[in-house]
C-alpha cells in the first residue's frame, strides 16, 4: 500500500516541522515527502536536509503568481498540506487544488488572539497584556482568511503569576509537539483507510 505524503511548509526553525519529521522517519502508512519555504535562510532546510527529505525553497512571485507550486505537489501525489510556522497566506490555486487537505497550528485558543499579523511573540504579548488566565493552541484548517478555518482540536495550558512571554512559549511548544503529529496521523487515517 503506498505511503500517505505530507508536504510542509515552514518560513523560520521549524521545530513543529522536527517533530512531524521525527514521528514520520519510521513511520509504515505515512512520509512527509517535502518541505517547502518562503525564506531561503530558514533553519528549516537544515532540518529537512538532515532526514534527506527534498526542499524548494520559493519567492512571492511563484507563490502567488503561479501555479508552480500546486503543480509540484499534485505531481508529488501529497495527500495533506502541513503549515508549521508558515507565514503568508495561502492563495486559492493552493486552497482549490487540495480542499480540506491544508493544516495550520495556531499559538493560541482561536478564534480569539488570531489574524492577521498575529503570530509569534505577538500573540503571546497580546495574551498577557489581556491578563489572560489560560492560553493554548488550536490546530485547524486553512481557508482564504488567516486562521478562520474550521477547528480540527485544541489543547490548553493555564497562566501562572510571573509568567512571561518565554514561559508562554514554552508551554505552548509543549503541547505543539505532543498534539500535532498525532492530529496529522489521524487525519491521514480518517482520509482513506490506512
Amino acid at each position: 500500500m503506498l505511503k500517505k505524503r505530507i508536504a510542509i511548509f515552514a518560513s523560520g526553525s521549524g521545530s513543529n516541522a522536527q517533530k512531524i519529521m521525527e514521528h514520520f522517519k519510521k513511520h509504515p502508512d505515512a512520509e512527509v515527502a517535502i518541505v517547502l519555504s518562503n525564506n531561503p535562510n530558514a533553519y528549516v532546510l537544515q532540518r529537512a536536509d538532515n532526514f534527506e527529505i527534498p526542499s524548494h525553497v520559493f519567492d512571492r512571485f511563484e507563490f502567488y503568481h503561479t501555479d508552480d507550486i500546486a503543480d509540484l505537489l499534485k505531481k508529488m501525489e501529497i495527500d495533506l498540506i502541513v503549515l508549521a510556522g508558515f507565514l503568508w497566506l495561502i492563495p486559492d490555486n493552493l486552497l482549490k487544488t487540495f480542499p480540506n487537505k491544508i493544516i495550520n497550528i495556531h499559538p493560541a485558543l482561536l478564534p480569539k488572539y488570531g489574524g492577521k499579523g498575529m503570530y509569534g511573540d505577538k500573540v503571546h504579548i497580546a495574551i498577557l497584556e489581556n491578563g489572560e488566565t489560560e492560553s493554548g493552541i488550536t490546530i485547524h484548517f486553512v481557508n482564504e482568511n488567516f486562521d478562520e478555518g474550521e477547528i480540527i482540536h485544541q489543547a490548553r495550558f493555564r497562566i501562572e503569576k510571573g509568567d512571561d512571554i518565554e514561559m508562554l512559549k514554552f508551554k505552548g511548544q509543549q503541547l505543539e509537539h505532543l498534539h500535532y503529529p498525532r492530529i496529522i496521523e489521524n487525519l491521514l487515517k480518517k482520509m482513506k483507510s490506512l
